[in-house]
């Protein structure tokens, strides 16, 4: 596959990831508890991924400038920076709540999982807006 179409495998997977942790949520919410246990699986295992790929694409490429100007650059900034902070906060995160969810530690799961969702799911939605502004919006 050739490098220059990693950014956009990596917005997909951050797309799909997101709707993988709705669904999750959704399916949680009506007690469907194998059918979550198998798509926060799913959303672990493609965040997998993507952070395969985004090693491998960076490792190789290299960071690319915002070429943007006026009002959106310091718009782009802030949530380049609020995405790449809490990206780092999520990966431990992540972790601990699937290893409390499979080892059946629910309500510690719970409890942790209740922060965890909405930053997974901002680090995944915000991932896929920074993919728009840096490689299609502003190219």
């Amino acid at each position: 596959m050739p490098l220059d179409l990693l950014p956009a495998v990596n917005a997909t997977l951050n797309g799909v990831t997101a709707m993988l942790l709705v669904t999750g949520w959704t399916l949680i919410r009506r007690r469907r508890i194998l059918a979550h246990r198998a798509c926060m699986i799913a959303a672990f295992s493609v965040s997998v991924l993507f952070l395969t790929s985004y090693l491998y694409y960076h490792a190789h490429i290299g960071s690319k400038p915002f070429p943007g100007r006026g009002w959106i650059r310091p718009v782009y900034f802030a949530i380049l920076i609020s995405h790449t902070v809490l990206a780092a906060a999520i990966v431990p995160l992540a972790l601990t709540t699937l290893y409390r969810g499979l080892a059946a530690q629910y309500p510690k799961h719970k409890r942790i999982a209740r922060w965890t969702l909405p930053l997974w799911l901002y680090v995944s939605v915000t991932g896929v807006v920074v993919y728009l502004l840096l490689y299609r919006l502003y190219s």
